[in-house]
């Protein structure tokens, strides 16, 4: 075990993600348990450059794993992204003692840790903390399951108006460039199709869905469309069906950043917490520049530079599935 750590330094970066406050508890906790330091970081990166940091205690994450967001609140830091940014956070860091960072966030919070190890050694184990689920290296994120859970949710409510009124709707779920969402919340609500950015579907094959569910007299339809696709989002997919098909009564809607917030899911929690934990024992075990995820149910550690560049694959089977439930 790694005896020179002595301090660390939890921080959240990037978009806020259901489940951040259980793994900055877990962090928190472990570190107690295993006679550390720790301090939180607050506004992620641009807090550790305005020395906005401050000692925990047990008050510190008192009533925090139910409450979705992040009490360390998160930001955007454009200086850090630049040399001068990066050496000003490390003195601000190293004048605390701050030996080892713990980073939950997305592919650019794993990014800052893994060029922060590179420049000035200081140790950084990363926690997968997005709803997109778009990181190599883990089966799951922190935030993924509440988000799909959400997203169900809410495609539920709209499909009694679908029902209701013969409507068509199109749904935009969030993911980034990743159909990961989409494919979750498709299965789950009944989809008649699920647009991904991995998969291109032509307007014409959906055209042939919609027209063979309207054969089968189906009451609804709800297609799926993860952000950030190539053929465009909702609105777009949208337009192009109605001027094609315009007796189709055709709605939209955009769930946006409700998917974001919340209360974690139970799995989220404990996801959370599992990584909040194997987080600390990796950096007291030398475990550097790595993040920490679960795969196959497993805890494993996979090199930050991987889990950033690395392509996550969709899960065809899941696509396979998909297709079947909505003929």
């Amino acid at each position: 075990m790694d005896n020179t750590i002595k301090k660390i330094g939890v921080l959240t970066s990037g978009g806020d993600a259901p489940g951040m406050n259980a793994a900055i508890r877990a962090v928190v906790r472990a570190g107690f348990y295993y006679n550390l330091e720790v301090y939180g970081i607050y506004r992620g990166y641009e807090g550790m450059i305005n020395n906005d940091i401050r000692k925990m205690d047990s008050k510190s994450i008192a009533h925090v794993l139910e409450r979705g967001g992040t009490f360390l609140k998160s930001a955007r830091s454009e200086e850090f992204r630049t040399a001068e940014g990066r050496k000003k956070a490390y003195e601000n860091i190293k004048a605390i003692g701050i030996d080892a960072l713990v980073v939950i966030g997305g592919d650019g919070s794993l990014t800052g840790a893994h060029l922060f190890y590179k420049e000035f050694g200081i140790p950084a184990v990363g926690l997968p903390g997005t709803i997109d689920n778009d990181l190599f290296g883990t089966d799951l994120t922190i935030g993924f399951d509440t988000a799909c859970n959400t997203a169900i949710q809410a495609i539920d409510k709209i499909r009694d108006t679908a029902t209701s009124h013969d409507r068509l709707f199109f749904i935009e779920v969030m993911g980034r460039d990743a159909g990961f969402i989409a494919i979750n919340a498709g299965i789950g609500s009944a989809a008649a199709a699920i647009l991904i950015p991995e998969k291109k579907m032509p307007v014409e094959m959906l055209l042939e869905r919609l027209k063979s569910r309207e054969k089968a007299k189906k009451e609804s339809n709800i297609v799926i469309v993860a952000e950030g696709g190539k053929s465009g989002g909702a609105a777009e997919i949208a337009e192009k069906v109605r001027k094609i098909l315009p007796s189709y009564d055709i709605k939209v809607t955009i769930l946006g950043h409700l998917q974001r917030g919340g209360a974690p899911s139970a799995f989220d929690r404990t996801l959370a917490s599992k990584l909040g934990v194997s987080a600390v024992e990796g950096l007291l075990h030398g475990k550097y520049d790595v993040m920490v995820g679960v795969i196959n149910n497993k805890i494993v550690f996979t090199p930050i530079k991987r889990a950033i560049v690395d392509d996550k694959k969709v899960d065809e089977e899941e696509l396979r599935i998909a297709n079947i439930l909505s003929t």
